[in-house]
């Protein structure tokens, strides 16, 4: 049976090598089963502290565990890819915190809350950025499709709940909003207003997680 020390030492090494989250489970499976769950949870804590103050921290997400640079030396990061993240539409943002605060909802619901239509692009845009999928149909004529927000969604917020999704203004900040142009900022003062309403609801359900 190897040591505490040494499981963490595992652990750090997967974790720093592994491109995604590693979930429990997974990192079960380094050790065959032999260490058990509530071990590696408490392992893992330890592991953060320890790299509590460097410039790359431990942190515990949606999909599992997970290395990332720390909030202060991000603008650094990014200099070494100067391709710039894609900035996403007010309109995108209002259907992704309907969605994110009133989930599972409809095309219908949304269209209801915003007081537009929305377009196939715009959920399409979403779902192919992994932050919202299907997750089932209302059973009303025509069976509309339900969408929910993913687990990707809070592991690219940092996230390992719904219930610590932050106000609006930051998830948009995050996730890069697009400024309004301000011929367009009175025609959509109206839609905005509605997605702050979202943003303020409740979360209606919470992504379980592993970790």
């Amino acid at each position: 049976m190897r040591s505490p020390s040494d499981v963490k030492r595992v652990l750090e090494a997967a974790l720093l090598a592994s491109p995604e989250p590693l979930g429990l489970p997974e990192l079960k499976r380094l050790f065959s089963g032999e260490v058990a769950t509530d071990t590696l949870r408490n392992l893992l804590a330890e592991l953060a502290e320890e790299w509590q103050g460097r410039a790359v921290e431990l942190v515990n997400v949606a999909s599992g565990w997970r290395f990332q640079t720390t909030a202060d030396f991000t603008p650094y990061i990014e200099r070494l890819a100067p391709e710039k993240s894609p900035r996403y539409s007010r309109a995108v943002m209002e259907t992704l915190a309907i969605i994110a605060y009133r989930q599972p909802v409809t095309r219908g619901d949304i269209e209801d809350i915003r007081g537009v239509v929305v377009s196939t692009q715009i959920v399409q845009s979403l779902e192919a950025r992994g932050w919202i999928d299907v997750v089932g149909h209302r059973e009303t004529p025509g069976r509309p499709a339900l969408y929910a927000t993913t687990r990707k969604f809070l592991d690219d917020l940092g996230l390992r709940s719904l219930e610590e999704l932050p106000p609006l203004e930051e998830i948009a900040k995050t996730l890069q909003l697009e400024p309004v142009p301000t011929a367009e900022a009175g025609i959509r003062s109206a839609n905005s207003e509605t997605a702050a309403d979202a943003a303020e609801a409740e979360p209606a359900a919470a992504t379980g997680t592993e970790g």
